[in-house]
């Protein structure tokens, strides 16, 4: 359960959106294995995570997560195993920040900034919600260490921005080569933030609130 969550189920819903819970996501599984969630760390060979709402080393500089866990729905491991193994060619491997995210986290974001360019509208619920989304870097597989982007993770800044010119050569090559690979396997990378992709197709999937110890 999240650690900061308004109390109640009013409180948590209050935006009128009315989330798919436990019970209800284990029924839809059994109707189309696509729906499940997967654990990325263990199906995709090699990834590694950095899941920051699992640490105060946030935006809201508050432990969001329990657990430091990354999911996703079933045809977006897939081809983010694909991901990897394209990125594996230029000698990189992908780093995630964070993936599926429980609904009531975006509604502890948005009550945190309000700023609906750079976080989930509460009343739409978002793509990471639905288990259709990454946040997510680059690191060199040789040294371990994340290449050189045009900003920090969930930066409000607008070099954060894919359509910002860079002037940095090596930062527009790992911007162009993250955007691009993710392209290719069925990603859209988000207007806002050059580390957030969305999976295409991500309108066949709902709103979850589901916590990771749940999906254990």
């Amino acid at each position: 359960m999240l650690l900061i969550v308004s109390t109640g189920w009013s409180q948590r819903y209050k935006y009128g959106l009315n989330p798919t819970m436990l019970a209800d996501y284990q029924k839809s599984i059994a109707k189309n294995s696509a729906n499940e969630l997967i654990d990325l760390a263990s199906f995709v060979p090699g990834i590694m995570l950095d899941i920051r709402y699992a640490t105060a080393n946030n935006f809201t500089k508050e432990i969001i997560y329990k657990q430091t866990k990354a999911y996703a729905r079933k045809p977006v491991a897939e081809a983010l195993k694909k991901a990897q193994e394209s990125f594996a060619a230029y000698g990189v491997g992908i780093k995630v920040f964070d993936a599926y995210r429980p609904y009531s986290a975006t509604v502890k974001f948005y009550e945190v900034y309000k700023d609906t360019t750079y976080v989930a509208s509460p009343y739409k619920g978002s793509r990471h919600n639905r288990g259709c989304a990454i946040d997510m870097t680059l690191v060199d597989l040789k040294t371990g260490k994340n290449l050189k982007m045009p900003t920090e993770y969930d930066s409000f800044k607008k070099e954060a921005w894919p359509s910002t010119i860079v002037k940095d050569a090596e930062v527009k090559k790992n911007r162009d080569l993250i955007i691009s690979v993710m392209a290719k396997h069925g990603f859209k990378v988000n207007s806002s933030e050059w580390w957030h992709f969305d999976f295409i197709g991500w309108q066949k999937f709902d709103v979850l609130d589901i916590d990771f110890e749940e999906l254990e």
